[in-house]
């Protein structure tokens, strides 16, 4: 179990960070994980909040599946006292009626109370309905179960994952912000969307709320980040057979890494701190980075373990109700890769190898509360989010990260994962499994970039480097796969090459990745 931060008071000091009311700007919200159960029917319950706090307001309804714990959350709000200053019309208006938007009534023929009803609150002129209302039975809600928000005070949000079909003729969506990454000041409330049409719009009709706040002052402080890291910080296992181990970026400088030009035949030193490596621009095949040209080469190739540390980002997540931490692995050499088709296996030479390889996992921490809600694990072929209450935990509240063998991925359970087919077998092998070859990352990491803190932290000198980490080589690293795949039965030698020709193609190029801030979740949310 998960022990929340909020227990800890003192660990908490300035901001309003994990002090369970955020302001964004004339709203104040706050986040209701206790619910009552309202109505429940083909696979999911849908619920309303429970004991909300004294002046805040129901803002819509939950829903989720049956086949999980019930983990999830509702925003609850209220007027700052402010509010009226800064805007001659409230921020929150109770509607003028419902809308009967789903029921199936019509099944009961004498005795329709036990039925269900999503109900749509209908807003004043200028405000939104940020989420439905349901009831067990026909009766319509009272004006009072909920406030519709100014429409100035929402932004938009997109159906993200199906709930429930409820009889095949309402369709219930989990819904998320259009607009999410650092930028993005949307912010999730936990209601759902329903459609009754056919047609499954990614667009939501109902919007989200929106972070007025320019401040971001629910998000930690710098103290908070290290309390927080030394608090949740994963450790990273790596595979027992894992050859290409991580190292410091200071340790892969001082031990031969070179800076290459263009038309130059010999790459020069790079300083321990990345000092001379070109700053900004873009990736522009102008330069590259390489491992040492000399007897060295190999030893640099395996990592150092014992100088390995983590680099943490620290962000705002959901219009800054959530701390993001992207933590960075970085390996001096990602290895080949390995073809699984059935029972068989095949390690090839060159499929998958490239000097310098950059990974990370990100913490999501409520802004709330200090609790842990969720890691990204950045899988290969897609990574995803795993709720806390899912993961594997390893000294109290530190979960466990695998990473795959020879490519580093990051995984949130031990096994084999295919990047292809799962269901056929066919693919590339991510082997993960726990080893005595680990990081624990809440005394081995560093902050290498919190923007919202100003000059509070001081980006590195290689974080500015724009361009790849490894040099590219050209050959037909494709015939491996080909070789081995005209071995196959007749019958599924085209099934395995259709695969493999759908997996993406820098898989076949040696070709060094660019740094993290080159990344496209630097600024945007993680991809899944």
């Amino acid at each position: 179990e998960i022990c929340s931060l909020s227990l800890y008071s003192n660990y908490f000091t300035g901001r309003d960070f994990a002090k369970g009311v955020i302001c964004i700007g004339e709203l104040d919200i706050a986040n209701i994980t206790q619910f009552r159960n309202i109505w429940s029917y083909s696979g999911a319950t849908f619920y309303e909040p429970e004991e909300v706090p004294d002046g805040f307001h129901c803002l819509g309804h939950y829903a989720q599946q049956n086949d999980r714990l019930l983990q999830g959350s509702l925003v609850v709000a209220r007027e700052t006292a402010s509010c009226q200053l800064i805007n001659s019309r409230p921020a929150l208006e109770k509607p003028l009626d419902y809308t009967l938007v789903w029921t199936n009534a019509g099944v009961y023929e004498d005795d329709n109370s036990e039925c269900g009803c999503f109900w749509l609150p209908s807003p004043p002129e200028g405000y939104e309905a940020l989420g439905y209302v349901v009831t067990r039975g026909p009766k319509k809600p009272s004006l009072e179960a909920v406030r519709c928000v100014r429409q100035d005070l929402t932004d938009p949000c997109e159906n993200f994952r199906s709930v429930v079909n409820v009889e095949r003729t309402c369709q219930v969506w989990k819904t998320r912000p259009c607009h999410r990454g650092t930028a993005g000041r949307g912010i999730p409330v936990g209601t759902f969307f329903c459609e009754t049409n056919s047609v499954n719009s990614q667009e939501s009709g109902i919007p989200c709320l929106k972070n007025c706040d320019p401040n971001l002052r629910a998000m930690p402080d710098l103290e908070q980040i290290h309390a927080l890291i030394k608090h949740y910080g994963p450790t990273v296992f790596f595979h027992p057979q894992e050859k290409y181990l991580p190292s410091s970026v200071s340790w892969f400088f001082e031990n031969g890494a070179t800076l290459n030009k263009k038309d130059m035949k010999m790459g020069d030193p790079i300083l321990a701190g990345g000092s001379n490596l070109p700053a900004g621009g873009t990736n522009d095949g102008e330069y590259w980075i390489d491992l040492p040209d000399d007897d060295t080469r190999e030893f640099v190739k395996v990592g150092n373990l014992k100088s390995a540390e983590l680099y943490a980002h620290v962000k705002p997540a959901h219009g800054g109700t959530f701390t993001d931490i992207a933590m960075w692995v970085f390996c001096p050499f990602n290895g080949p890769a390995t073809i699984k088709v059935g029972l068989a296996s095949f390690a090839l030479q060159k499929v998958g190898r490239h000097t310098g390889d950059w990974e990370h996992f990100t913490l999501r921490i409520s802004n709330f509360s200090g609790e842990l809600s969720s890691v990204y694990y950045s899988e290969h072929s897609g990574g995803g989010w795993v709720d806390a209450c899912d993961l594997e935990f390893i000294s109290g509240n530190k979960a466990i990260v695998y990473s795959s063998r020879n490519g580093h991925a990051s995984y949130a359970h031990p096994g084999c994962y295919l990047q292809g087919s799962e269901n056929l077998g066919v693919g590339l092998r991510n082997d993960v499994a726990r080893s005595d070859l680990s990081i624990d990352s809440s005394t081995r990491y560093k902050i290498i970039s919190a923007e919202y803190l100003g000059d509070a932290v001081v980006e590195p000198c290689w974080l500015q480097y724009m361009r790849e980490w490894g040099p590219t080589l050209t050959y037909n690293s494709r015939s491996e796969v080909d070789t081995v795949l005209s071995f196959l039965p007749f019958f599924l030698r085209f099934t395995a090459e259709a695969i493999f020709d759908s997996l993406p193609a820098e898989l076949y190029e040696e070709e060094g990745p660019t740094g993290p801030k080159e990344k496209n979740n630097w600024d945007g949310d993680e991809r899944c």
